[in-house]
């Protein structure tokens, strides 16, 4: 039950670019995409997924109509949709445990796709670029073979990957797209920016920077976005971090320094200054265990509602 493309078995044995040229409605849908310009999506129904995070809803999702995310350089932005449910995740991958968060996404839009009725499953893939490393490239075949080793048929429809998402200035490569997002109610897809990445930003990257799997935020049935309870201990030499200068931190800690957003220094240390703060989060963010729970309030933003209506 592999990864189909027009109804046939995806080859993985074959080079990328082979791959490509069997397939060139897939160039000619990435070059597409490429040429659209970035959407500005602002908050409202908007539900905004960080790196390691998932979500999922359906177009009866009373309070969220569009799923994002952005900032991704090597990584990559995967949407799973069912065609007949309308159930839809996306889920901003970054290599950490491909095999293991393919069947994540997986399970949780069959949840919502009745296996008798109508419809298939489709993947969207965007992100990536020819980076020194070839982390991208190494992301988008472990993503390939993922979904090529589930029991049900996947298909792929939109491959904006890597190559197929890359451009050159000056010896440097980039990527072109680094965040997409995707209407729930109409499955349009399209190239992203967001000015507005809450609620909890700073929690929420704290949890990924001390190495969290991947994680379910929402629950598509209460329409509530659940954030926690997160645990760790004092971030390793957190004082040392935040003494660095832009450059050593930017080399340090991004998989691709030069192809970095500009707000990338400024999001770190904000994430290492909370780590510093919240160093134990089970005595100062979480003392009940409890997650952190919010709506969206009429004004379609994520308002916090408190923790005994769990």
């Amino acid at each position: 039950m592999p990864l189909l493309v027009n109804g046939a078995r995806v080859d993985l044995a074959r080079p990328m670019g082979d791959m490509i040229r069997a397939h060139p409605h897939l160039e000619e849908k990435a070059k597409f995409l490429r040429s659209q310009p970035a959407q500005i999506v602002e908050p409202k129904g908007l539900l905004y997924v960080q790196q390691r995070e998932f979500a999922v809803t359906t177009p009866k999702d009373g309070s969220v109509s569009i799923l994002g995310s952005d900032d991704a350089t090597t990584c990559h932005i995967v949407v799973l949709r069912h065609t007949g449910s309308g159930a839809t995740c996306l889920t901003h991958c970054d290599g950490s445990d491909t095999e293991a968060e393919v069947s994540l996404i997986m399970s949780s839009v069959k949840s919502f796709s009745n296996s008798s009725g109508c419809g298939r499953l489709e993947v969207h893939l965007v992100g990536g670029f020819n980076d020194d490393r070839q982390l991208s490239q190494k992301l988008t075949n472990q993503l390939l073979r993922a979904f090529d080793l589930q029991p049900e048929d996947v298909h792929l429809v939109t491959f904006c990957v890597t190559e197929l998402n890359d451009r050159e200035e000056q010896d440097i490569h980039f990527p072109i797209i680094y965040g997409i997002a995707v209407n729930v109610k109409t499955a349009e897809i399209f190239p992203a920016t967001f000015p507005v990445k809450g609620p909890d930003e700073d929690l929420r990257s704290a949890h990924i920077l001390t190495g969290a799997p991947l994680t379910n935020i929402y629950d598509a049935k209460t329409e509530q976005l659940r954030i926690g309870p997160y645990f760790w201990g004092p971030f390793p030499h957190v004082d040392f971090w935040l003494e660095q200068d832009d450059a050593q931190i930017l080399q340090s800690l991004s998989t691709s320094p030069l192809a970095e957003p500009p707000h990338f220094v400024s999001h770190i240390r904000s994430t290492l200054t909370f780590l510093k703060v919240h160093p134990f989060p089970s005595r100062s963010l979480f003392p009940d265990r409890k997650p952190r729970i919010y709506k969206k309030n009429e004004e379609g933003l994520w308002e916090q509602v408190s923790s005994d209506k769990i």
